[in-house]
C-alpha cells in the first residue's frame, strides 16, 4: 500500500504490513481484549485503519467502523450500542467527539489517538493513549509472549464475527450488521478469486485509490479484501477533497465510486469546458458527440466494440479522449464500477463513450455486498447486472422485492433479534428491501427502495428514484427529492450544485451572496425549470413534476438531512422543509 506523507508517496511492503498487524494484535492482548470484544476505528482512510482492522481480527476481536463525519451524538450511539472497549481515533476532532459522549459509553476503556497534535499536552484523561505508545506496548507484549497472537488466530473459527458494519440509518437508528469470517471468505471467493467484477480477476499489477469511508462494506471490499485477497496495491487519498488530483497522480486500474462521485466528475468536466477557449470548446463538442455515438453502440452490444466504434474511438483517442482521461485520472482504468445507489444512465454513457469501462453493481451490507454485477462484455445499461457466482436471487412475485441467498448472508443485527427476524423470509432468504424486475431473464433492474415507492391519491405507484436520477444527471442539480405520496400530483424539492451554478451565474454577470440567494435568482429558477421540463418529457403525465421548490441550504449529515453515506433521509427532509411542501400543495 502507499500513503502520501509531506507530498511523497510512502510505500508499505507486505512484511511491514504484517509486522504492524502483529504489533496491534499484541497491544490489544496487552489491554485485555478477549475473543468477541469490539474495537472501534474512527478515522479517514489511512494505513492505521487497516492495521487496526486486521490487528483486531487477528486476536478474534470485532472491528467497528465509524464514519469520520459522524457527529458526537451518533458517535455516542455507535460506541455504546456496540459496547466497544477500545476506540482508535484519528485526531483531536475525533477524540473530542468521544470525550464529549464518554459518560454514555461505560464499556469504553481506551482511546488510542493516531495524530498527537493538539492532544498530547492538552488533555488529561487516563483512558487516552498515543498510537506510538500503543505500538510500543504491543512490541513489549510480543517479546514476552511471542506466540500469543498466533495462538489466538489458530483458535479462530468460520463462525467468528469479524466486523460490525452499521447501516446508514435512513429510517431510524443505524443497525449493526454482524459479518462472520465465512461471510467475508465467501465475498473474497466470489468477487476476488472468482472475478465477480473484473475480468481477468484483480492481481498485483492492479492499482486502487481508497477514498470512500472504510466503515462502508463496499470500500472494505476494494481496499481491505481486494488488497489481502488478490495483492492489489492500495493508495490512500489524502482526503475526499483531493480525490481528483490523487487520481491523476496514481492512475488506478480499478476504480469504484458511488453515483455522487461520478456525477461530480462529470460536472467538473462541464465546468472546465465552459470556461475554456472557443477552440477547446469546439473540439470537445465534436468528440463528445462522437462519444455519444460510441456509447450508443456499446449499450447495444453489451459493452463490446464494433469495427466502426473502435475506429471512431481510435480517432477520438488521438484528438480528445486520451488527454481527457489522463486529466481525470482514468488513463489506465480497466474496470470502473458504480454502486450503493441508483445512477442516471446518461452519466454511465458519458464515461463509456470516452473509453472508461463502466459497470453498475449491486450488493448491500447484509449480504456482504455480494448480489449482482454487470460483467465485462455483458453490460446491460439500466440494470445492476447478473447474479454473482454461487448466488441465488429471486424476485417476490407478490411484492417485487429482490431477495438473495448465499454464504455471504449476514449473521444478524447486533443486539436486535427482532430486526434480524424481520430481515429474513421463513425459508432463509434475505429481504433486500429493493423492488426489481428481470430483464431478458438474466439481468436485474432495480425499480426503487420498497419504502420509497410513492402511491398518489389516484392509486398510481411511482418510483421516485428514476425521476430524481434524471434531474441529478444535470450538472446544475445536486439534490432532488420527489414528493407526492397520497397527493394529487408529484412535486420536488431541488438543491443546486453550488460550484456549477455559481460558475454559470458568473459567466452571465449574475451577482449573488449566499447559496439561498443564488437558488432564488429568477435566472436560476428558469434554468432549473428547463431541466425539469426536459425530464418530464421522458415520463407519462402522472409521473411528471408539476411544481418544485428550491432548498434554501445544502443538505448536511450533521443537520440530520443525510446519512453518513450521503443518502437523503426523506422523512427528515420532509419534516425540516414542511413549509415548502405545504406551499406547493396549499
Amino acid at each position: 500500500m502507499r500513503e502520501k506523507d509531506f507530498g511523497i508517496w510512502r510505500e508499505v511492503t507486505w512484511a511491514q504490513y504484517w509486522q504492524r498487524i502483529q504489533e496491534v494484535g499484541h497491544a490489544l492482548l496487552a489491554l485485555g481484549i478477549e475473543h468477541g470484544d469490539r474495537v472501534a476505528v474512527h478515522s479517514e482512510n489511512r494505513r492505521e485503519w487497516l492495521y487496526s482492522d486486521l490487528g483486531a481480527v487477528s486476536v478474534r476481536a470485532i472491528t467497528v467502523g465509524l464514519y469520520p463525519t459522524n457527529p458526537p451524538a451518533e458517535v455516542g450511539y455507535l460506541l455504546s450500542h456496540s459496547g466497544a472497549r477500545v476506540l482508535i481515533a484519528e485526531d483531536q476532532e475525533q477524540v473530542d467527539k468521544a470525550l464529549e459522549v464518554l459518560d454514555s459509553c461505560p464499556e469504553l476503556e481506551w482511546i488510542v489517538y493516531i495524530e498527537p497534535r493538539g492532544i498530547r499536552h492538552r488533555y488529561e484523561n487516563s483512558k487516552l493513549m498515543a498510537w506510538e505508545e500503543f505500538l510500543a506496548l504491543g512490541r513489549k507484549h510480543m517479546a514476552e509472549h511471542p506466540d500469543a497472537v498466533a495462538q489466538r488466530m489458530a483458535a479462530a473459527g468460520s463462525d467468528d464475527i469479524l466486523t460490525l458494519v452499521y447501516t446508514s440509518g435512513t429510517t431510524g437508528p443505524p443497525k449493526g450488521a454482524m459479518l462472520s469470517v465465512s461471510n467475508v471468505e465467501f465475498a473474497i471467493s466470489a468477487l476476488v478469486d472468482g472475478g465477480g467484477f473484473t475480468s481477468p480477476p484483480p492481481g498485483p499489477n492492479d492499482i486502487l485509490l481508497s477514498y470512500l469511508p472504510l466503515c462502508h462494506v463496499a470500500e472494505r471490499i476494494f481496499t481491505t479484501w481486494y488488497n489481502a485477497g488478490a495483492g492489489v496495491q492500495v493508495n490512500f487519498a489524502e482526503s475526499v477533497a483531493t480525490v481528483q488530483p490523487n487520481l491523476r497522480e496514481i492512475q488506478p486500474t480499478i476504480l469504484f465510486g458511488v453515483p455522487r462521485i461520478w456525477e461530480r466528475i462529470l460536472a467538473g468536466v462541464q465546468i472546465r469546458l465552459a470556461s475554456a477557449s472557443w477552440f477547446k470548446r469546439l473540439n470537445a463538442k465534436l468528440w463528445t458527440g462522437v462519444a455519444n455515438g460510441i456509447a450508443d453502440t456499446l449499450v447495444r452490444t453489451g459493452g463490446n466494440h464494433t469495427f466502426g466504434s473502435r475506429l471512431r474511438y481510435a480517432l477520438g483517442w488521438l484528438f480528445y479522449y486520451r488527454s481527457l482521461r489522463e486529466r481525470l485520472g482514468m488513463s489506465n482504468v480497466r474496470f470502473a464500477a458504480s454502486g450503493a445507489a441508483p445512477i442516471a444512465p446518461e452519466v454511465l454513457k458519458f464515461f463509456m463513450g470516452i473509453g472508461v469501462p463502466m459497470h453498475e453493481v449491486y450488493g448491500m451490507t447484509e449480504n456482504t455486498a455480494v448480489a449482482t454485477g454487470n460483467r465485462p462484455g455483458r453490460v446491460k445499461l439500466g440494470t445492476v447486472g447478473e447474479p454473482q457466482n454461487n448466488t441465488e436471487l429471486r424476485i417476490d412475485p407478490d411484492t417485487g422485492e429482490i431477495q438473495t441467498r448465499h454464504g455471504g448472508t449476514f449473521v444478524g443485527y447486533y443486539r436486535d433479534p427482532a430486526a434480524t427476524a424481520a430481515a429474513m423470509t421463513p425459508d432463509g432468504w434475505l429481504k433486500t428491501g429493493d423492488v426489481g424486475e428481470w430483464i431478458d431473464g438474466t439481468h436485474v433492474r432495480i425499480t426503487d427502495r420498497a419504502k420509497d415507492i410513492i402511491i398518489t391519491s389516484g392509486g398510481k405507484n411511482i418510483s421516485p428514484s428514476e425521476i430524481e436520477n434524471g434531474l441529478k444527471a444535470s450538472p446544475f442539480i445536486k439534490e432532488a427529492i420527489v414528493i407526492g405520496d397520497q397527493r394529487k400530483f408529484l412535486s420536488a424539492l431541488i438543491g443546486i450544485e453550488l460550484e456549477t451554478v455559481g460558475e454559470w451565474a458568473q459567466r452571465r454577470n449574475i451577482a449573488y451572496t449566499t447559496y439561498r440567494d443564488l437558488g432564488e435568482k429568477p435566472e436560476v429558477l428558469k434554468l432549473v425549470q428547463s431541466i425539469v421540463d426536459e425530464v418530464n418529457s421522458k415520463h407519462a403525465p402522472v409521473e411528471q413534476i408539476r411544481q418544485f421548490r428550491m432548498l434554501p441550504k445544502e443538505l448536511d449529515h450533521e443537520d440530520g438531512e443525510l446519512t453518513a453515506t450521503m443518502k437523503v433521509k426523506r422523512s427528515a427532509v420532509g419534516k425540516l422543509f414542511a413549509e415548502l411542501v405545504e406551499d406547493i400543495y396549499g
